[in-house]
């Protein structure tokens, strides 16, 4: 029994001197973490900041009038929302590096600034979405709104699908609508909220710039989105973001194949190029069914993937065929 209570004192004394030293250990660590302005998290520094807003800022070569307190503070809401929602940043830094050098080139043939290619971004996050509404692809765009600015839309082929394609209807509304509000941020406005609702507010409030008139919500937020993506960016490191070079995504390596008769069956039309039918409609999203009906006289480019695509599906395909 003595044995026993000795052991029992020896256990309760060791027990209590860890949870002294673990009690200890904790408060200084508390204590660190409330004096240090820097967080440690992991090996890397994390500090949760608002950020100066530049004195000057231009937007597609147009002044943005951030003396007015309500445009720095509206500006301000983005960049921290877009800053601090890390994982939807991060893969639009991704993205960007594989579209933005399809994107650019269109919207320069086409005389459009090129930050409307971050208009793009905002209403897609550069991916081939649908909305609950029906609009699609990158550029988001309605049928009859596609149709209205030259894509084709049936149910084998759907062009706002195409990223190139859509891109130059785009451009198309784009010069349009400049050509009606020659102002750029109203541009912008118009592609959000129709130019029927813009000429409302415009006549209502007897306001001709984007930034003296009241909108709805989302209409306001929207040029200041296009700001804040384009801020961070063009200058990731500045807002904590490190995307490393070799971790982006690259540009889609592929070469062309005119369809100047239709295909029947676009799985066998796969398995005949050495590829899958995943990857023909992942390079070609704009196929929507399983066949490609090409009137007399007409012609589409499908693009077929190169590189090692192809060769992990043959390698694939050779080794079951041992």
């Amino acid at each position: 029994m003595l044995k026993k209570h000795i052991i029992s004192i020896i256990f309760l004394g060791v027990a209590s001197f860890l949870g002294l030293l673990f009690f200890v250990i904790g408060e200084r660590t508390h204590v660190v973490a409330q004096s240090d302005e820097n967080i440690i998290v992991g090996s890397q520094n994390y500090r949760i900041v608002s950020f100066n807003i530049p004195d000057e800022l231009v937007f597609a070569g147009e002044k943005v009038p951030v003396e007015l307190f309500y445009v720095t503070e509206n500006l301000e809401r983005e960049l921290i929302v877009n800053t601090y929602w890390h994982s939807s940043t991060l893969l639009l830094l991704k993205r960007a590096s594989r579209w933005f050098p399809v994107i650019e080139p269109i919207l320069k043939a086409n005389g459009i600034p090129e930050d409307f290619k971050y208009l793009s971004m905002i209403e897609s996050n550069l991916t081939n979405s649908k909305s609950s509404a029906g609009a699609v692809g990158f550029w988001q765009f309605l049928e009859t709104t596609g149709k209205e600015f030259g894509l084709e839309i049936n149910t084998d082929v759907d062009e706002r699908y195409h990223v190139e394609k859509s891109t130059e209807a785009a451009c198309r509304y784009f010069l349009k609508a400049f050509d009606k509000y020659k102002n750029w941020a109203l541009v912008a406005a118009a592609y959000n909220a129709g130019s029927r609702r813009i000429d409302g507010f415009m006549n209502d409030q007897m306001a001709d710039s984007y930034f003296d008139m009241l909108m709805a919500e989302e209409t306001e937020r929207y040029l200041f989105r296009m700001i804040a993506m384009k801020m961070i960016i063009t200058d990731p490191n500045k807002y904590g973001f490190y995307p490393e070079f070799e971790k982006l995504y690259q540009p889609l390596s592929s070469s062309d194949f005119i369809a100047d008769t239709s295909i029947n069956n676009l799985a066998e039309f796969s398995k005949e190029k050495g590829i899958t039918y995943k990857l023909l409609k992942m390079y070609n999203p704009w196929l929507r069914s399983n066949q490609l009906i090409v009137a007399a006289g007409k012609r589409y480019i499908i693009k077929l993937p190169e590189g090692s695509f192809k060769m992990t599906h043959a390698f694939i395909k050779s080794k079951s065929e041992e």
